[in-house]
């Protein structure tokens, strides 16, 4: 049966707890309107070049299983992980078609930009991108989101131990990283 309703309207449904009032789900725009904006920003602190569109292509699958989630209030949940997943296989990508490409010319930022970010977070900017994927991936929710470790956990889709050892991990490694490139 086809429904009539506008398509957001399709998307709210009311569920019923034991006992408890019932909870309404938001609506896709409702999602988009109130997470579109932090997923840009998990993208973009995971280097993904093109951070807009990750974030889209997040909305665009869960828009298209949302009959398949079970539990309407993971959506974010499930954006997140999707962000993160998106963000890891264009890394897989780039890593191919680099490996396939001429050296690209050595660029270097522009003089304002360079006295903007200072040196200090260029270099920790650097040495986050020399990190494995799933350490940068841990720090970057912790660290710039703030999430807990449960939360990266299910963005990454790993156990709350796995999130604790690949932070545990990429704080080393940065740490290391730091350490060897001072004077």
């Amino acid at each position: 049966m086809v429904s009539t309703d506008p398509p957001d309207e399709c998307l709210k449904s009311v569920i019923v707890n034991r006992g408890a009032e019932p909870a309404v789900v938001p609506t896709m725009a409702e999602l988009f309107a109130a997470h579109y904006a932090g997923l840009v920003r998990l993208a973009g602190l995971l280097g993904a070049d093109d951070p807009e569109d990750l974030a889209q292509e997040a909305f665009a699958r869960l828009h298209r299983r949302r009959g398949m989630l079970k539990d309407p209030h993971k959506a974010l949940p499930y954006l997140r992980s999707t962000v993160c997943n998106l963000a890891r296989n264009r890394f897989r990508h780039l890593r191919i078609a680099r490996l396939n490409a001429p050296p690209p010319p050595d660029h270097h930022m522009a003089a304002e930009e360079s006295a903007i970010r200072g040196e200090s977070r260029r270099e920790l900017w650097e040495a986050l991108g020399t990190l494995a994927v799933r350490q940068r991936e841990a720090l970057v929710l912790r660290y710039w989101l703030d999430l807990s470790v449960q939360e990266i956990a299910a963005a990454m889709g790993v156990s709350t131990g796995t999130v604790k050892v690949h932070t545990s991990r990429g704080l080393d490694a940065l740490n290391r990283i730091l350490k060897e490139r001072q004077p």
